[in-house]
């Protein structure tokens, strides 16, 4: 560790000297970090107790991009149901999004089933070992990886999750888009520096913490902070500037109808969507073109017009995602009775009564067709 790497730093007029990776900072840096977790680091999260490779797994893959407060009950109702890699491998992949509905990022739900299937059938069902193994999996990056391998297997392995970035940039200064590739690199390398050959476990676990509760985005918590004496960010005045953001693209808006064909009974009719793109392999009301009127979409799945009791127009919602948002246009359709066949691959269901995997839109759509009152707009 007696080598300085070469890091693009933030200069700051009349700032302190700016520590470089690898110097004596780095073991100063852990225990300090390690003594302020023993004191306040959260220690009774689910997939602490009884901790396993498999549910040390699921509880990261859960974590990305998800808040733990969010991932929490997820968790738990996730392993009451899939207790051990072989039962989500044979599970249904309907039956593992259906738990998974309205957390979001779907295809980590399916990355999971399909990682299971991978584990039980290349290493006989025991969860691998090292950061390049686990790397290897459906949806596993090198910090989801190295943090399932310190936490689950003690392996010292540096991880960069946002808590994780955003603690080393501003504690260094490192600028640059987080985006970018060099600052990426940068990150790493103080990344790889600080993490100790011992407590690994508990290392990766603090880092965390210390990132959601106290060098939060805004408005930081630099006075309860350990490491703030030597916090270049802190001591510049500028901490919030880091990580620095990539350039914002303009949101593109996407607008949509989804129609909700609502039978007698209040059961309604849903499509599979394709495995690929935004909610792959999830169950939604028909969505289609957002010119689309209700007379086209019935003829287009072979619904009797004459089955129609009356079409309502309900009021557009916004639904946002990464990068554009989805302009929701929706329109029920409610029916005599339900059609002898429609075409496509679907399947009518009641809320509470199915196992389905639906978005939240899904879901929202379909407790509206029994909870809004509608007024009959003949133009849909």
């Amino acid at each position: 560790m007696g080598s300085v790497l070469n890091v693009r730093h933030a200069g700051a007029a009349g700032g302190p000297a700016q520590a470089q990776p690898g110097r004596a900072l780095s073991p100063k840096f852990s225990d300090r970090l390690l003594a302020w977790w023993d004191a306040h680091g959260r220690k009774h999260l689910p997939w602490q107790q009884d901790r396993t490779p498999y549910r040390v797994w699921v509880a990261e893959v859960m974590l990305q991009q998800t808040q733990v407060d969010v991932v929490v009950p997820y968790f738990q109702r996730f392993m009451e149901r899939f207790p051990s890699v072989r039962a989500l491998a044979e599970a249904e992949l309907d039956d593992v999004l259906h738990l998974w509905s309205s957390l979001g990022y779907y295809a980590r739900a399916r990355n999971l089933h399909s990682a299971a299937t991978i584990v039980e059938r290349e290493h006989g069902g025991v969860f691998p070992r090292s950061p390049e193994e686990i790397a290897a999996l459906p949806g596993v990056g090198r910090s989801t990886a190295a943090a399932i391998a310190a936490q689950a297997f003690g392996e010292r392995a540096a991880i960069l999750d946002g808590n994780a970035k955003r603690v080393y940039a501003r504690h260094w200064r490192v600028s640059g888009a987080v985006s970018s590739a060099a600052t990426a690199n940068a990150l790493w390398k103080h990344a790889e520096s600080c993490t100790p050959t011992r407590r690994v476990a508990d290392y990766t676990q603090a880092i965390m913490d210390l990132g959601a509760t106290v060098c939060v985005r805004r408005s930081p918590r630099c006075g309860a902070c350990p490491l703030h004496d030597s916090c270049a960010g802190r001591a510049a005045g500028d901490a919030e500037r880091f990580p620095e953001p990539a350039v914002r693209r303009a949101r593109r808006i996407e607008r949509r109808r989804f129609f909700v064909l609502a039978d007698a009974h209040g059961a309604c009719f849903v499509e599979r969507r394709p495995d690929t793109g935004i909610w792959g392999g999830l169950w939604s009301p028909p969505e289609r073109p957002a010119a689309m009127s209700a007379k086209a979409f019935l003829a287009s799945v072979g619904c009797d017009a004459g089955l129609v009791r009356r079409t309502s127009i309900a009021p557009p919602f916004k639904h946002g995602f990464t990068h554009f948002d989805l302009d929701v246009r929706p329109v029920y359709v409610w029916l005599k009775q339900r059609p002898a066949e429609l075409s496509g691959d679907g399947a009518w269901i009641a809320l509470g009564e199915h196992r389905l995997g639906l978005s939240a839109v899904a879901a929202r759509l379909l407790a509206a067709a029994a909870t809004f009152r509608l007024e009959p707009n003949d133009g849909a």
